[in-house]
This record gives C-alpha cells, structure tokens and sequence, in this order.
C-alpha cells in the first residue's frame, strides 16, 4: 500500500508541473496511473483520479494567477485574442458555461492556457474561476482514468495497459491537433 501511495503522490505531482508546463502529457500520466491501479490495487484508482484531479486544480490555478498577471499585454500576442469578436464570444461562453467551457478546454490539446489567459483578460473572478474550474479538473481526471481502466481491462498485463492507455492518449491528442490546424487552414482560406 505504500508504493501504491507513492505512485499517487508522484502522479500528483507531474500533473500539477504538467499543468504549469504543459509540454507534459497529463491525461496519458492519469490514464497510465489508473490502468496499473486496476491491475494492483483496484480500489487505488479512485485515489488515481483524486490525485490527477488535484494536481490539475493546483496547477490551473497557478496558470491562471500567472495569466492575470500577465495582463493584456500577455494576452495581446495571441492572435485570436486580438480579434474583437472572438474575443466577445469566448467571453459570453465563460459568463454563460463555466463549467462547460474550462472542462473542453481541458481536453483539446491545447486549448486550456488560451481559455485561461482570456478567462483572465476578460476579468473572470477568482472565485467564480475556483468554483468553476473544480468540477472540470474533476471531469477531466475521470475522463482519462476511464481510458486507462478501459486499456488496463483489456489487456492482462499492467504494462500493456498503460502502454494502451498512453498511445491510445497520443493518438486522440494529436488526432485533435490535425483537426484543429485543418480548421484553421480551412478558415484562413476562405477569409482570403
């Protein structure tokens, strides 16, 4: 149990750096965490998403202060920020859907530093960001701790689990950041 624990607290930790340098693959740490938990100890992937879950929170909220500390000037060298009416709509989204919009940000690779960085230009409160990003961090871990139990059940070794749950991660991540870079060639073309 105490090598299980220490699991846990190592997952903890690289999502909460992941999410305050996010060039780490959070989602395939919890996915791999939690397959393993499956083959180990069962009952240890409820802390497997506890802990992903809060290593998310921490580290979003670190982002966010980092964010509004930034200011405009930050949030200015994003392109998409620059323009008025994007700008507008991703402001009515967050005052419409909190919850909604932090948790798809969590999920499309890429998409939580700039839904933070306007959720801090358009000056979203620091306790309606605390309340609201607490269920998506929730949200977020389940989802991934799902992949792995999902990769963990279907093969009957724990590495191969976690290798499932890992390339299975990478393969959606990158698969939604073709997508995002088509949409965008497709919306600069038609705008030219």
């Amino acid at each position: 149990m105490i090598q299980e624990l220490a699991t846990i607290g190592w997952l903890l930790l690289v999502v909460l750096f992941g999410a305050i340098v996010p060039i780490v693959p959070t989602g395939a740490a919890v996915s791999g965490a939690a397959a393993l938990a499956f083959h180990n100890q069962p009952l240890t992937v409820v802390l497997v998403v506890a802990a992903g879950a809060i290593g998310a929170y921490l580290g979003d909220l670190v982002v966010y202060a980092m964010c509004r500390q930034g200011g405009e000037s930050l949030a200015r060298r994003l392109r998409w920020l620059r323009d008025e009416d994007r700008l507008a709509s991703v402001k009515h989204r967050l005052e419409e859907k909190q919850v909604p919009v932090l948790l798809v940000s969590r999920l499309i690779p890429g998409g939580r530093v700039p839904v933070l960085l306007a959720a801090a230009f358009v000056g979203l409160p620091w306790r309606t960001f605390v309340v609201a990003n607490a269920p998506a961090c929730a949200l977020w871990s389940v989802v991934y701790a799902a992949i792995g139990l999902a990769g963990g059940s279907i093969f009957p070794e724990p590495w191969q689990g976690v290798v499932a749950a890992v390339v299975l991660i990478l393969i959606v991540n990158q698969s939604m950041t073709w997508i995002s870079k088509w949409r965008e060639a497709r919306a600069s073309t038609s705008e030219a």
